[in-house]
């Protein structure tokens, strides 16, 4: 039995989850994702102002922390730090380990950055096509900020294979990151279907932290114990592809059937097809098991050959957008802020401004649900202590969106009573990037595993 363990959700999760993982009880390996589709674009968006940017600054200052104890415990951590920049983040480590003293093997998986490569496959057939609308690439070529490609476990293994103690990736599926340690531990082969979409389904359940140990849980939040101290999610794999959900004895949160579930349909489309690009997972097949305190088993999984296909994760520039609010108080809160709504788009309109989409929110009384929630009711209405107004706009034109801007603060002279509350000031403007999902042939690209370490 192998112990994998996640510290890290998404970019931007808890700065101490991936210590106290370490630290807090027995690993073997820690995994860290930090990637999601926007993050490429903001990544590459970094790059091209600083050659030695694009990629999870965080994980640096995280090994920076832990590494005297990674070495001691041999825990062997896999991260998709690297964005659209591993190398530079691999350098980043191995100074770190240099002036630390302490040896380290660093492995980086490369290769899935295509963007320099778009305009090739386009002149060869390649068309990219949305996945959604169908539409080729070529359509949206000159506005491409990112294009990646989600490479699967199998590298990453190869990568523990030679040693790696810290493998370094670009993008790599969330699911994979878990799955490679038991390619690599177990010997599981590339048609083992079902073990590998059970590899596959044990990396779904930790890939998002928190959320499978009773954080962001719908079932008895209000009973799950200690979440100031939630801990992190840990499996525990079987060479049958059988495996255990759990968390370090003594932290906060609740690993429950309810917990693993709710994790089990985040992102999901057809359960009986969970494509990656390892295997496709059938999530109709999973048993589950409440096997002690803060343990699921998981058991029965089958799955099926994977696609011939990678897919492509591809971001482009798609306008503008500025969103901005004004906080109206009781009485009439809801009434005042749907007449200063009113009154904004009369006066967006009189200066002649065309927009994409304005959007309209009234947060306090509807915006959560949205047309789902309908108009409260008159007597719960004048109840409503305070209404934000909170109003979006978007447009290819820049200058429509700025001026959008200067539109709001007057309002709160020179419309209805009485503004208690701006939002943070002028809003920004800020530019649209979108997401554009696509399939490429896995013969058209390949995965580049490179060993490195320092001397010391």
């Amino acid at each position: 039995m192998i112990r994998i363990a996640n510290g890290q959700g998404f970019w931007g999760d808890s700065l101490e989850a991936p210590v106290e993982q370490v630290r807090r009880g027995p690993i073997d390996y820690l995994t860290l994702d930090y990637l999601a589709e926007i993050t490429m674009s903001i990544m590459q968006k970094q790059r091209s102002r600083d050659p030695k940017a694009g990629y999870a600054r965080d994980f640096v200052d995280m090994i920076a922390r832990v590494l005297p104890d990674l070495v001691e415990r041999r825990i062997r951590v896999i991260a998709n730090a690297g964005g659209v920049n591993p190398a530079a983040c691999r350098d980043a480590i191995l100074e770190i380990a240099k002036r630390q003293g302490i040896h380290v093997k660093v492995a980086t998986v490369t290769g899935d950055d295509i963007m320099g490569r778009l305009d090739d496959y386009i002149a060869r057939g390649v068309a990219l096509k949305n996945m959604e609308t169908g539409e080729p690439l070529s359509k949206i070529r000159s506005k491409v900020q990112s294009a990646n490609v989600y490479f699967g476990a199998f590298p990453v293994a190869e990568a523990l294979g030679h040693g790696a103690q810290i493998v370094i990736t670009g993008r790599v599926t969330d699911t994979g990151l878990a799955l490679a340690p038991m390619i690599h531990e177990y010997g599981w082969k590339l048609d083992d279907w079902d073990k590998l979409s059970a590899g596959t389904i044990a990396g779904h359940s930790i890939e998002c932290g928190a959320q499978s140990t009773g954080g962001n849980c719908q079932v008895d939040w209000e009973t799950i114990p200690n979440l100031a101290d939630v801990g992190y999610p840990i499996i525990e794999a079987e060479p049958d592809g059988s495996f255990v959900i759990t968390k370090h004895a003594g932290t906060g949160g609740r690993v429950s059937v309810a917990s693993v579930k709710e994790q089990l349909l985040y992102e999901m489309g057809d359960p009986r097809e969970y494509i990656t690009p390892d295997c496709v997972a059938d999530f109709t097949t999973i048993h589950l098991e409440q096997c002690g305190p803060d343990r699921v088993r998981f058991s029965g999984i089958k799955g099926r050959p994977a696609t011939p296909f990678y897919k492509v994760s591809i971001s482009y520039s798609a306008g503008y957008k500025a969103i901005g609010g004004l906080v109206y108080a009781w009485p009439d809160a809801y009434k005042k802020a749907k007449a200063a709504d009113r009154i904004l788009r009369q006066r967006l309109d009189r200066l002649g401004l065309k927009f994409d989409e304005i959007r309209t929110e009234f947060v306090g009384a509807n915006a959560c649900h949205g047309i789902a929630a309908g108009e409260p009711s008159p007597e719960v209405e004048p109840q409503l202590a305070e209404v934000m107004l909170r109003v979006g706009v978007r447009s290819s034109n820049k200058e429509a969106v700025t001026r959008f801007t200067k539109e709001l603060a007057p309002l709160a002279l020179n419309g209805p009573p009485v503004v208690t509350g701006f939002g943070s000031g002028r809003p920004s403007v800020d530019e649209i990037i979108a997401y554009w999902p696509a399939l490429i042939p896995k013969t058209e690209v390949a995965p580049e595993v490179s060993i490195w370490q320092n001397e010391n």
